[in-house]
């Protein structure tokens, strides 16, 4: 089973930028996105055309900001959007598809903000997602993927000293976060297989970024520990293009 997971960075501008394309090359049976920034009428009727996939979506109540969508060619078991904590569930940044032997989860992490002014926020949003992922896991495994919005180690991004506590994704709040949520047992497959690889999935879209490399891994697939030794292949995509962020794959046996 190969899973895809892609902040799109805005369904109705990707779309227009071989994004159908790209997912046919990717193949995969489940497609995660993040940051569709439409309702889900928009974005149901953007992704019509993969009529072999069943699709799901979980906007934001403001409109063009946040969302998700999660395509499955099985039809998972349940679905689920929201993590169930009222002040976290307006901005359409989490669903749960249950499958037979395993949850997955695709997550669009909120931005701590240009000043910070939501690190606080985020701090909270961080425990009580790990909190639901927990209580997920008590029942069957469980796979997150999507937009963590942290860059975890020196080697997770290109100019570490230059950003570390001063930039959204770099704080030691945020990286106290992914602690947590690794320290608790939740495996970095793409960091475990490839320790020493530098990998991003994020580039500004100011300065030249993409071009010059100067980029962050933000985008993650944390699995369960029983999970990690089925996990055939974690890969990042940094040639497709479309978003300010690329396609990221799990490939698992189950």
């Amino acid at each position: 089973m190969r899973i895809i997971s892609w902040n799109v960075n805005g369904v109705r501008a990707v779309v227009k930028k071989d994004f159908f394309e790209n997912i046919k090359n990717l193949e995969p049976d489940i497609l995660c996105l993040q940051e569709t920034k439409a309702q889900e009428h928009e974005v149901e009727n953007e992704l019509s055309v993969m009529g072999n996939y069943v699709s799901y979506f979980n906007s934001a109540e403001r409109k063009g900001y946040s969302g998700t969508a999660l395509l499955s060619k099985q039809k998972p078991l349940s679905i689920n959007n929201d993590m169930g904590v009222p002040e976290h569930d307006t901005e359409g940044r989490i669903q749960c598809a249950e499958y037979d032997n395993f949850y997955l989860v695709n997550v669009y992490v909120p931005n701590s903000g240009q000043q910070l002014d939501r690190l606080d926020y985020r701090k909270t949003w961080d425990a009580d997602f790990l909190a639901y992922l927990k209580d997920l896991e008590t029942k069957k495994p469980v796979i997150v993927c999507g937009d963590f919005n942290v860059a975890h180690r020196p080697i997770d991004l290109k100019n570490d000293k230059s950003n570390y506590n001063k930039t959204a994704g770099y704080t030691q709040i945020e990286i106290d976060g992914m602690d947590n949520f690794l320290n608790s047992g939740f495996v970095d497959s793409f960091r475990q297989l490839h320790p020493d690889e530098e990998a991003y999935t994020y580039w500004s879209y100011r300065f030249k970024a993409r071009e010059r490399n100067v980029g962050w891994r933000i985008d993650y697939f944390l699995v369960s520990p029983n999970l990690m030794e089925k996990v055939k292949s974690v890969e990042i995509f940094p040639n497709v293009l479309g978003s300010d962020h690329c396609p990221i794959a799990l490939d698992i046996e189950l």
